[in-house]
């Protein structure tokens, strides 16, 4: 039988990511005067950028 690989294994092979992701809430007004939020996940390359996102 073939060995099967362990999870630390698995782990180790993984490639590190070159970015980040970030959760975005935009908060948008309606006609009736209440809020909606919406939320969105961004990639950033690095965390200082976080103010520059739209």
């Amino acid at each position: 039988m073939a060995k099967q690989q362990s999870f630390a294994e698995k782990a180790k092979a993984k490639k590190k990511q070159d970015f980040i992701m970030v959760k975005v809430v935009k908060s948008v007004g309606t006609e009736k005067g209440t809020y909606k939020f919406n939320e969105k996940f961004v990639k950033i390359s690095d965390i200082s950028k976080v103010t520059e996102i739209n």
